[in-house]
């Protein structure tokens, strides 16, 4: 009989620690909301500078839900040390970018809000693609929430959105959409509109990513590895133009920043500009270098994994694997 109720007791065991970290996320969020709102100036600068609640959920529902799901897995199905270290740090760094008074300083000088967005936009979600989590988050959901994600509405959506042609269109075009002059001002100025700019950057950031490092041959993958290794470059050229062309502009094109005030005076605007232009140019080629050297890599393990395959399954005789399947 103790034996019949062990699993349900395991179960409401667990279940209570889920309250619990809700219950404690909901508490420290709302005093980090009191803090940020009453209390800005004793607000140290790794705190929140203007709390989102949004933000909020999403980073410690990203943690827990990870964590949860490493200690649900069996020890065997457990991902690699380096890809959940690339997957905190991923979540770590678009929380530092938006959360802490980085903002604060990403809305004083256009360099820093550029690299705001090479953070929100390309290296945080390319840690978190990398570290490909979704085996492991999926594992530390509620029930509910697994459900949601299986929605064909939403799975719909996903598919049309990870389109190969339409993806490399939304990836670069939203950088130029948000780097419009007369866009990015409006978006700087308006609260509701910088919170879409913010998140469509993450999101689409995360889904671009996703989609070029599925470590997985197609299918299941949703592209082949060409194409994959294709939409590394298609995206990386239309960058260094919109790069080039804010770097060696000869006017101030996003007068947002003298209107708020800069953070650094002797900066200029010109250099100001110059070096966010950079940022624009440099880093995202940088990335684009990366991730295709990753899918590359990601093709030679598929190819090695289907010739170990093949040889056992010729094979008369024991067979060493000279190069194993490290792609989990």
């Amino acid at each position: 009989m103790a034996q019949g109720f062990s699993i349900p007791t395991e179960m409401t065991q667990t279940a209570r620690r889920g309250h619990g970290f809700y219950v404690s996320m909901a508490v420290l969020g709302t005093f980090l909301w009191w803090m940020s709102t009453y209390r800005m100036s004793e607000m140290p600068f790794w705190a929140p500078w203007d709390f989102s609640p949004l933000w909020f959920i999403a980073m410690a529902l990203a943690v827990y839900w990870y964590a949860r799901g490493l200690a649900c897995r069996p020890p065997a199905e457990r991902p690699a040390f380096w890809r959940t270290s690339f997957y905190y740090a991923g979540v770590v760094l678009i929380w530092i970018v938006l959360q802490t008074r980085f903002e604060y300083m990403a809305q004083h000088m256009f360099f820093l809000n550029r690299a705001q967005h090479v953070v929100m936009h390309h290296i945080g979600p390319f840690l978190i693609a990398l570290a490909w989590p979704g085996e492991t988050l999926t594992a530390g959901m509620p029930d509910s929430v697994k459900r949601l994600m299986c929605w064909r509405p939403l799975k719909a959506v996903v598919a049309i959105v990870q389109q190969p042609f339409l993806a490399a269109v939304l990836f670069f075009g939203l950088i130029a959409l948000w780097l419009t002059p007369s866009i990015h001002f409006r978006a700087m100025i308006d609260p509701e509109l910088y919170t879409v700019m913010n998140w469509s950057m993450v999101v689409d950031g995360l889904f671009f990513w996703c989609l070029v490092l599925d470590p997985r041959p197609a299918p299941p993958a949703y592209t082949s590895f060409a194409t994959r290794a294709a939409l590394t470059m298609l995206v990386m050229f239309p960058q260094i133009l919109i790069g080039a062309l804010i770097a060696f502009a000869q006017r101030d094109i996003y007068t947002f920043y003298d209107w708020c005030g800069r953070l650094y005076p002797s900066v200029s605007a010109i250099d100001d500009q110059q070096y966010g232009g950079m940022i624009v140019w440099i880093p995202s080629a940088m990335m684009s270098v990366v991730a295709l050297i990753v899918v590359i890599n990601f093709l030679r393990q598929a190819e090695e994994r289907q010739w170990s395959e093949e040889d056992t399954e010729n094979a008369t005789g024991p067979i060493i694997a000279s190069a194993p399947w490290t792609g989990r």
